[in-house]
């Protein structure tokens, strides 16, 4: 091994035990799962291979790569400009969520935790259906995906459509009302373990496009006059109306409608600085239990939001027909 080679990255390094991803990308096996990924590796400045992650094109490869390689997922595919999800990220939110439901097990295996009784519902399931791939691959867990986009819906259909092992694992429904999360989609009298949602950031386009210009230009040291996503987004999926804290305030007020019907509600929550203004929130409607959850990648942290308005007793029970 070269000299200039680095040990694995710290946002390796602090992924979840049971992460797919834990070690470096192993592009020689990557390039023969996605030939079309060839022509994107190239050599970095520690002569390492790697991609250009400011190149969407590159993103998107590598993701149909690993989402082949590690998931069994034959077909993937998003529409142009659509967000196209860093995939460690994503199954670490799946992994905390299986600890979640299952506190005293301790077991690095993921096998001790796949339930096929477990259903979720994945609000802003995006075009790329990113969450019920892993989540279903990974535990078994079936999934709802809910979208307000036509064109989202659409495409992760396709994708269902694709790939075998995920057409009895999920149910795509279009949200038509746009200012409503739950209403609408989870049906009456039916009831999911979790509730999974990654919020839009920002508050408006404008803001979105500033934030991506500030990421750029710290990781290059010069800012871009036009900057673009190399993770693509909508703007459903980027920004939303009073942005990630009006998101989470409307998730939480509207959860208590359907307490019941969810064994915990959870939501990524980006910014440490809303937990404050979310914990006062849900103080107010009531839930029996609040737990956060912390994530980091590297230097980006971000953490899991989860409550639930069960009682014990109702905890109980669900976890005993769970164990069937």
């Amino acid at each position: 091994m070269s000299d200039k080679k680095r040990p694995p990255t710290a946002s390796k390094q602090q992924l979840h035990p049971r992460n797919k991803h834990l070690r470096p990308y192993d592009f020689d096996q990557l390039k023969e799962t996605n030939p079309a990924l060839s022509s994107f590796v190239k050599p970095n400045k520690f002569g390492n291979d790697s991609i250009n992650f400011f190149d969407p094109l590159a993103v998107k490869a590598l993701n149909k790569a690993l989402l082949k390689q590690y998931y069994g997922i034959d077909y993937w595919d998003i529409p142009d400009g659509y967000l196209c999800p860093p995939i460690p990220g994503r199954a670490d939110y799946i992994h905390y969520l299986a600890d979640l439901l299952y506190p005293e097990k301790s077991s690095p295996a993921t096998k001790a935790y796949f339930n096929e009784k477990i259903k979720c519902l994945d609000i802003g399931v995006g075009a790329n259906c990113v969450y019920p791939i892993i989540g279903s691959s990974e535990y078994g867990w079936s999934f709802i995906g809910s979208d307000v986009d036509q064109v989202a819906i659409e495409h992760a259909q396709s994708i269902v459509e694709n790939n075998k092992r995920l057409q009895s694992k999920v149910t795509l429904r279009l949200q038509p009302n746009t200012d409503r999360l739950l209403q609408g989609i989870l049906l009456e009298n039916e009831r999911v373990e979790l509730v999974l949602c990654n919020p839009p950031f920002h508050a408006s386009a404008q803001e979105a496009q500033a934030a991506n210009q500030r990421k750029q230009a710290n990781l290059k040291g010069k800012p871009k006059a036009k900057p673009h996503l190399n993770f693509g987004g909508q703007s459903n999926e980027l920004w939303y109306p009073g942005g990630e804290k009006q998101f989470l305030s409307n998730l939480i007020q509207e959860s208590k409608a359907f307490a019941t019907s969810c064994f915990w509600f959870t939501s990524l929550v980006s910014k440490e600085a809303h937990l404050k203004f979310l914990y006062q929130t849900l103080e107010k409607i009531g839930p029996t239990a609040v737990k956060t959850i912390p994530m980091a990648q590297g230097n980006k942290t971000s953490r899991i939001l989860a409550w639930t308005f069960l009682t014990a007793k109702q905890r109980k029970a669900w976890e005993a027909y769970l164990s069937l």
